[in-house]
C-alpha cells in the first residue's frame, strides 16, 4: 500500500513508518518539524527513515490547506495514518491557538483529503485525555467522554466527532486510537520518562506532581505501533446491530470506530520512578508538588474492544520498557 504517515518525524510516527517500510509498504512521511521541542531529535528520527527504499519525506504543515489538497491529489494514498498534532496537556494552557490550528484545522484538511481522493481507511491518533473528569475505571470506549479538562483533550474529542461526521456523510472508514501515555526509545522530551532520566543523570531533583499520587497506564511504543498496524489493516465497518436509541459511544451505523490502546494496568508514579532508578542505578531526589491544571490523577485502559477487533493485547512490562529507553538515552546523548 501507499500510506501517508503524518507526524513522521515524531516519536510514534517514526516507529510506525519503520514498521510499514519493514513489511514493504510505500510511505510518504509528512512533518512540519516545528520547534515545540528540540528539532535535532526530530531530524535524527527522520534520518533513520530518509535513506530507506520506499520512503519519501514531505515538509508540510497539516494546517496548510492548499498544500494538503495538492499532496493528496498528487500521491493518491491508499490509507492514511494521521499522527501529526500539537501534543501536550500543559502547553495547551499557555498556547491554545496552536491546538486549534494543528488539531482542528489540520484534521479537517486530512478528512477532506481522504474524502476527495478515495482513501480506503483513515486511522488517527486520539488520546486517553478525552476521558477527562471520568472516574470510573478502567476507561472504556462505551463511557461518555463529554467532560474534557484541557483544550488538548477537547481537540482530540472534537477529532472523534469530526471523523464520525465524515464516516456518516461520506462513508469514509475512520478509526480513532486513544493512546495511553506512550513511552520508549526516541520518546518526547516533554514526557515524564525523558524529563526524569535527564534530570537524574544531571544530578538535579525531579518534579513529582500530585505528591506522587498519580497513576498512568504507561504503554510501550512497540505495543502502540502494533495496534496501529493491526487496526490500519482492518478498516472500520458499520455495526449492523447499532441501536440509535441506545447511542453507545463505541458503536455506530457508520464505518467508524474508536479504540483504547493501553497496557491494561495503571502504574503508580512512584513505582515508575523506581523502574527508572533501577535502570539508571541511582536514586532520584524528588520535589513533591501539587497536581497541575489540566492533569488527571489516574488513567487505566480497558482494551477488550481492541483485542476483539485485532486479536492484540499490549503487554510490555514497565521494567523492560524503561530499561530499553534508558539504554537508548545513554547511547543517543553520549553520541
Amino acid at each position: 500500500m501507499k500510506v501517508l504517515v503524518t507526524g513522521a518525524a515524531g516519536f510514534i510516527g517514526m516507529h510506525t513508518s519503520e514498521r510499514l517500510l519493514d513489511r514493504g509498504d510505500e510511505v510518504v512521511g509528512l512533518d512540519n518539524l516545528n520547534d515545540y521541542y528540540d528539532v535535532r531529535l526530530k531530524e535524527d528520527r527522520l534520518a533513520r527513515l530518509t535513506p530507506r527504499a520506499g520512503f519519501k519525506f514531505v515538509r508540510l504543515d497539516v494546517a496548510d490547506r492548499a498544500g494538503m489538497e495538492a499532496l493528496f491529489a498528487a500521491e493518491q494514498f491508499d490509507r492514511v495514518v494521521h499522527l501529526a498534532a500539537q501534543a501536550g496537556v500543559r502547553y495547551s494552557l499557555v498556547n491554545p491557538h496552536a491546538y486549534v490550528e494543528s488539531n482542528l484545522v489540520g484534521f479537517m484538511n486530512i478528512l477532506e483529503g481522504c474524502r476527495h481522493n478515495g482513501v480506503a481507511h483513515l486511522v488517527y491518533a486520539s488520546s486517553s485525555s478525552v476521558y477527562g473528569g471520568n472516574t470510573t475505571m478502567p476507561f472504556s470506549e462505551h463511557h461518555s467522554v463529554d467532560h474534557p479538562v484541557s483544550i488538548y483533550a477537547a481537540t482530540k474529542k472534537a477529532n472523534e466527532l469530526m471523523a464520525h461526521t465524515y464516516s456518516h456523510l461520506y462513508r469514509l472508514p475512520t478509526t480513532g486510537l486513544r493512546f495511553f501515555t506512550v513511552y520508549g526509545p526516541w520518546g518526547r522530551p516533554d514526557m515524564a520518562l525523558f524529563l526524569f532520566t535527564k534530570a537524574m543523570l544531571e544530578g538535579r531533583p525531579i518534579d513529582v506532581f500530585n505528591h506522587g499520587r498519580m497513576q498512568r497506564d504507561f504503554t510501550y511504543v512497540d505495543d502502540i505501533v502494533e495496534g496501529v498496524i493491526r487496526v490500519l489493516d482492518r478498516a472500520a465497518e458499520a455495526d449492523p446491530a447499532y441501536d440509535p436509541a441506545g447511542a453507545d459511544p463505541a458503536r455506530s451505523n457508520a464505518p467508524y470506530r474508536v479504540f483504547n490502546i493501553g497496557n491494561q494496568g495503571p502504574v503508580e508514579l512512584m513505582a515508575f520512578i523506581e523502574a527508572i532508578e533501577k535502570a539508571l542505578g541511582q536514586k532520584a531526589e524528588k520535589n513533591l508538588l501539587p497536581i497541575q491544571p489540566g492533569d488527571v490523577p489516574a488513567t487505566y485502559a480497558d482494551v477488550s474492544e481492541l483485542a476483539e477487533w485485532t486479536g492484540f493485547h499490549p503487554g510490555t512490562a514497565i521494567d523492560a520498557g524503561v530499561a530499553r529507553f534508558v539504554a537508548w538515552y545513554r547511547q543517543y546523548y553520549s553520541a
